[in-house]
């Protein structure tokens, strides 16, 4: 029997990604102009026992799908072809959907075979079969097991009734070639045409799907080279092309094209001030308020600067109109004004000047900010040692620095070897290290090679990597441009999890025994722990690009995801969980499937795109990128009711945040360079967070 799971899922879910297929994928799907018969086998029902029968033996179109007591008849005979089909009779009609309806429940028939999309199957080898168009499961009605019951598509939930077996189909593990020399033209303000070469597989390319800096774009068949593509005025966008076979063999992503549209229209007329810009202090906290600047277009951001010096972003449309400076002196008096700007950098004169005087000492959350260290590359993982001390990867130069905070400085304790970039987000990523590590001595990381992503743990002595002690601990995380996940942390229970990404092919999220769209849960030397939910290192599924992992006081553990255009997501991690990616996406798509499990907290991509996590007296600190900002989110139990946002915009992108030993963070920033593999094109910084009450 078979042990992977797919999920359906709804456009444009359906052609966002497709199961990956490892060694133990069965997938029968090849793009052909020609079908070619495969082998012929009845299709049985794993809940029921009983065959997938053409309804009263008719050979007439239109006929429709049941299950039925298996008696080697003529009706329960399907050939599996090349093509993708499931042919029945030897005069052969195909098994498709009825209006090539792609919404559950989708009544299925058999027709003349013409290569329709509906008509196109994957039998997967966790024994779904589903269909290409809609990527909706085959369903017994119901989940009845009786005779004349109807067969139906619905959305894949893993249950026995979407089970089948079946000899038929053939395995495809092969990905097509990268598509070559990715193109662009006619660039205009609000859309370009977009084109590649072909690539190639050992069986057929079936589709083309077309991202921007990880956001799936678009999806093409397999014989389209160029697509018009929605942009936006004004945004610097990075277009690449990954190769998709039929059977979800998922290429690496072509070469990045960056575009910079232009505006639509000329505008030169800047907003008006801001006005009325009032402030107040809570210890050494000042909150701004103000009243919103007008625009012929729209404002597109507000910048606030104390004493002359840009200290705040605030963005959206429209921006908010207040802004929290934290980490102040105490019995300081600041000086702050605020300028509107639109989208063509159009910026109003300064609003009245707000003069704030601070508390005797910090009454908020946050106390102060001290910079401890510049960077020109990516601090990507990043952990404290029993001294205090502070080691962290740079993502591109693959190695690891050693930081002592109190002084300033850096030792670089070694190269990591076998490190590979995807000129995307692969590299050396995650670090971390057990509660053994004073007697051990071993330090955990995982990273990109050139063909997968792997966890491995190398020795630590004399402060230097002791690169013969390397230990391959875990290997066959598959890579991609984008979506590698990445992080390692420690758990109360000794054992060692990571986050990994979904390889920019989403069924591999909820393919159980794939190790990508993740959270894995290892014994320290790298073998299953015997209590894993599945037998395997696969702790919980369903997720796209999880970053972010910490432990509260309790032992939970909660995660950090990137959403694809719609939601980020924060969730709390249960022992052989499904949080539904590709389905669903933080609560939109079909989240109300049972067994799919909600997040916590969702935030929209615009104000999120959130890497990092950590907990500090059951306090979620959440570190975001796209955002600019630090989330704080209590945990008031099982929930995160409240969110209070800090430093928006005043540091940039932030990619990690880390428990500091004084009960602080750590945090750093990730604004130049974190979309390639280019070493040292950073200009980076590292902070010290004291926190408050």
């Amino acid at each position: 029997m078979f042990a992977l799971t797919t999920r359906g899922r709804p456009w444009p879910r359906a052609l966002a990604a497709f199961v990956a297929a490892l060694a133990s994928v069965a997938a029968t799907i090849v793009v052909s102009s020609t079908p070619a018969s495969a082998a012929t086998s009845p299709v049985v029902g794993v809940a029921s026992g009983r065959c997938l029968t053409v309804a009263g033996n008719s050979t007439t179109p239109g006929a429709r799908v049941t299950i039925y007591d298996c008696n080697g008849q003529a009706s329960q005979t399907w050939t599996s072809t090349t093509a993708g089909e499931l042919r029945v009779y030897s005069s052969p009609r195909c098994l498709d959907v009825v209006g090539q309806d792609t919404t559950p429940p989708a009544t299925l028939q058999i027709s003349t075979c013409t290569g329709a999309a509906s008509q196109k199957w994957r039998i997967n080898s966790d024994g779904s079969i589903v269909g290409v168009q809609s990527g909706m499961c085959l369903d017994v009605s119901g989940g009845r097991t009786t005779n004349n019951t109807p067969v139906q598509l619905w959305t894949c939930n893993g249950q026995s009734n979407q089970k089948w077996t079946t000899s038929t189909g053939s395995a495809d593990t092969q990905p097509p070639t990268v598509p070559g020399n990715p193109r662009v033209s006619g660039l205009v303000c609000d859309s370009v045409t977009f084109a590649w070469s072909a690539s190639t597989d050992n069986v057929g390319v079936a589709f083309y799907d077309v991202y921007h800096d990880g956001q799936l774009m678009k999806s093409v068949s397999g014989t389209t080279l160029s697509t018009t593509l929605t942009v936006v005025p004004g945004s610097t966008w990075g277009l690449y092309v990954n190769a998709r076979d039929a059977a979800g063999n998922v290429s690496q992503a072509s070469a990045t094209v960056t575009i910079t549209p232009p505006q639509c229209q000329s505008d030169t007329q800047a907003p008006t001030a801001p006005s009325q810009l009032t402030g107040s202090a809570s210890g050494t906290t000042v909150t701004l308020r103000w009243t919103a600047a007008t625009d012929n277009v729209g404002v597109r951001a507000y910048l606030v600067y104390r004493g002359g010096t840009l200290v705040g972003t605030v963005t959206g449309n429209p921006p908010a109109t207040t802004f929290i400076d934290s980490g102040l002196s105490a019995n300081t008096s600041y000086q702050y004004y605020v300028v509107a700007r639109d989208a063509q950098s159009n910026v109003s004169s300064r609003s009245n000047t707000a003069t704030v005087t601070t508390g005797g000492g910090c009454a908020g959350s946050v106390c102060g900010v001290t910079q401890i260290a510049t960077e020109t590359d990516l601090p990507w993982g990043l952990l404290t040692l029993p001294d205090g001390t502070i080691l962290y990867s740079r993502r591109d130069v693959h190695d690891i620095i050693h930081l002592d905070p109190a002084t300033g400085a850096k030792t670089n304790i070694g190269t990591v070897p076998n490190v590979d970039d995807t000129d995307g987000e692969g590299g050396l990523m995650g670090l971390a290290i057990a509660p053994t590590f004073a007697s051990d001595h071993w330090l955990y990381m995982m990273h990109t090679t050139s063909t997968d992503n792997r966890i491995v743990r190398i020795k630590l002595e004399n402060d230097r990597l002791t690169l013969s002690s390397e230990q391959i601990l875990l290997t066959g995380i598959l890579r991609n441009k984008y979506h590698n996940g990445g992080r390692l942390r420690f758990g109360p229970d000794g054992k060692l999890y990571a986050s990994t990404g979904d390889a920019q092919n989403g069924d591999n999220a909820q393919n159980l025994n794939g190790l990508n769209g993740k959270v894995l849960r290892l014994n320290p030397d790298g073998t299953v722990p015997s209590d894993n939910p599945f037998g395997t290192y696969v702790w919980s599924y369903g997720h796209r690009n999880p970053q972010g992992l910490a432990f509260d006081s309790q032992g939970r553990l909660w995660e950090q995801e990137f959403g694809n255009s719609i939601m980020d997501e924060t969730n709390l991690i249960t022992k052989g969980g499904n949080y539904g990616w590709p389905a669903c996406e933080g609560t939109t798509g079909t989240c109300g499937t049972a067994g799919y499990i909600a997040p916590k907290r969702t935030y929209p991509v615009a104000e999120g795109s959130c890497s990092g996590i950590a907990i500090v007296s059951d306090v979620i600190y959440i570190a975001c990128e796209r955002a600019t900002r630090l989330y704080r989110v209590p945990i008031s139990g099982s929930s995160l009711p409240s969110a209070q946002v800090f430093f928006n915009g005043t540091y940039g992108r932030l990619r990690t945040v880390e428990p500091a030993p004084d009960g602080g963070l750590w945090l750093t920033t990730s604004t130049q360079g974190d979309k390639d593999g280019i070493p040292n094109n950073g200009n980076e910084k590292i902070f010290h967070v004291t926190l408050g009450s």
